[in-house]
C-alpha cells in the first residue's frame, strides 16, 4: 500500500479522491471502505507540496 502511494504520487502529485482510489486498487486491506488511507495519501500530497514550496 505505502510503495503504491509513493509511486502515485511520484506520477501524480495532486492526486483527487478517485484517482488515489484507482492508485491503490488492487491493494487488499482489512479495513473498512479504505477511508483514513484515502485521506492519508491526500494529506501526504499536501505535505509534499510544502517541501516543494520551501525549496
Amino acid at each position: 500500500m505505502i510503495l503504491a502511494a509513493a509511486a502515485l504520487l511520484r506520477e501524480n502529485p495532486h492526486p483527487g479522491e478517485a484517482e488515489i482510489r484507482e492508485g491503490i486498487a488492487g491493494n487488499i486491506c482489512r479495513c473498512s471502505g479504505y477511508v483514513n488511507i484515502v485521506r492519508a495519501i491526500a494529506a501526504a500530497s499536501g505535505e509534499l507540496e510544502a517541501k516543494r514550496d520551501e525549496s
